[in-house]
């Protein structure tokens, strides 16, 4: 089974209710290897919502206490953003999840890369809250951005044992 970012098969979960669709992703969903999840949302958070950036750090830094994940007008979500990275968690020990595929630039899924904390549109290099957690947890992570057709049936393919 492979974890995917909800948004990028076409689910509204996006903050701003909307949808990141990939028609790769979305091609390939007929299969029943995919278990969509919007961490933000399992973490308590209503969609639409305000957009929100990591505030000094990285996911890794979230996780460890270190900066917290914020709205431009300095609400403080990192407390939903953890517990929806954790809910991510359970589904994976709950089945045999053999990849994620990610939302990139995302505060939660970010693989390379997240915003830069200042709401400027700008990119740093790091990874969001569940794609950190997920890394931890040794989960191999990709992002839509950098997914092939190829890569996506190789991944597919992963698992194939009856489980």
């Amino acid at each position: 089974m492979i974890i995917i970012s909800a948004c990028l098969l076409g689910l509204n979960t996006k903050y701003d209710g909307s949808t990141n669709a990939q028609a790769l992703l979305q091609k390939y969903s007929a299969a029943g290897k995919f278990i969509p999840v919007c961490p933000e949302q399992l973490g308590g958070l209503s969609t639409p919502r305000v957009p929100v950036e990591i505030i000094g750090g990285t996911g890794q830094d979230v996780l460890r206490g270190r900066c917290e994940v914020q709205g431009k007008q300095g609400e403080v979500v990192t407390s939903e953003f953890i517990q929806g990275a954790n809910e991510v968690i359970k589904i994976v020990e709950m089945v045999k999840v053999t990849a994620a595929i990610l939302k990139e630039r995302s505060p939660s899924c970010g693989v390379n890369y997240i915003y830069d904390g200042n709401f400027s549109h700008q990119i740093k290099s790091g990874q969001g809250v569940t794609a950190a957690l997920l890394r931890e947890h040794k989960i191999p992570i990709y992002s839509e951005e950098d997914l092939t057709e190829e890569m996506l049936i190789a991944l597919l393919g992963e698992g194939d044992d009856g489980r």
